[in-house]
């Protein structure tokens, strides 16, 4: 399909944010416990010299179709690019009460699936081997990487979720009031509102991710031409796990004995996590690089205004040019 811009003009090698790309193919992988879960693959625009592998994942209650565009663009750079779902969100299952509650029993079924798919991943795909998220999916590959789960040679995280947004409370009376939450009601209910109509977006909702419209309005599409993707607020359970996952990631001596470079991106006007825990991470791990956003980036840093995205994907290519450089096939 011809993609044009404002002025309806047709854009030269466009990249259609509305359509998978006829090089990705779209399949499910098997977890270990049998379930299924989606995945979509890129061969790499040259399969006889590749720059490497990326293996990419979405935030909380994401889909992969939201970032068709960014791995587009690793794809057309020489990359091999792959993406999956978590489980339990997207097209992947659910394990809520409903069709669109966030659940989950606790954050190390997340890990355990992250482990299988990298080792599996690692095998099949040519070096160098980088893992990329965003959001929850930057923590649940934050946590894969401190408790050994991977072993990549680069991290990219796009605002990674390692401190959820909120009161300036200490860690653990926000995990004890979690607690409480799950010990007074139904673990499974809904953590927060999410619009007065059940499967409508909240109003103010592209205020919080992006200043760039049309790109707002390209989850709104998928969401409505594929709405087994569509998902609302976490549950309580999801809400207290996800503090206790912060605990084991923040604990003492966790980040200082890693060694593998990781790029955080993120940004001080982030309302959805705590931008200061990204730049401790960042100095924490000693390779850990930051690159700091302000007002011009909201939280979906990889789906904001152009002059942003090229920001980020100048300063990623430097990073992996410098910590990762091509081995080639089998290397």
């Amino acid at each position: 399909m011809p993609v044009s811009n404002a002025k309806g003009d047709l854009i030269e090698n466009a990249i259609d944010r509305r359509a998978i790309p006829a090089r990705a193919q779209e399949s499910v992988w098997m977890a270990n416990d049998g379930h299924s879960i989606r995945r979509i693959d890129w061969p790499g625009a040259a399969p006889e010299a590749p720059r490497g592998s990326v293996l990419f994942f979405p935030g909380r209650g994401d889909n992969y179709e939201k970032y068709l565009e960014t791995l587009e663009e690793w794809h057309r750079e020489g990359w091999r690019v792959t993406a999956s779902d978590w489980r339990g969100q997207a097209g992947s299952g659910r394990y809520g009460d409903d069709a669109v509650t966030g659940h989950i029993s606790d954050f190390s079924v997340w890990i355990a699936d992250l482990a299988q798919i990298w080792a599996a991943w690692v095998k099949e795909t040519p070096g160098p081997h980088i893992l990329a998220a965003h959001s929850m999916g930057g923590h649940l590959v934050m946590r894969g990487l401190v408790e050994g789960a991977v072993t990549p040679d680069a991290i990219i995280l796009s605002a990674p979720m390692l401190r959820m947004s909120g009161p300036k409370l200490p860690l653990i009376v926000q995990h004890l009031g979690a607690k409480l939450m799950c010990l007074i009601g139904n673990p499974k209910r809904q953590a927060w509102k999410w619009s007065e109509k059940p499967g409508e977006l909240p109003k103010r909702r592209r205020e919080l991710l992006t200043h760039d419209d049309d790109r707002y309005e390209d989850e709104v599409w998928w969401r409505a031409n594929r709405p087994e993707i569509v998902m609302g607020p976490a549950s309580w359970r999801w809400v207290e796990r996800g503090y206790a996952s912060v605990r084991i990631i923040e604990s003492k001596g966790m980040m200082e004995v890693v060694d593998t470079p990781v790029l955080i991106v993120s940004t001080t006007a982030d309302k959805l996590v705590g931008h200061e825990a990204n730049v401790r991470a960042a100095a924490r791990l000693p390779n850990g690089e930051l690159l700091e956003l302000g007002e011009e980036a909201r939280h979906e840093v990889l789906r904001e205004v152009d002059a942003v995205r090229e920001q980020i994907k100048d300063a990623a290519r430097a990073f992996l040019n410098r910590v990762a450089p091509q081995r080639g096939l089998g290397g």
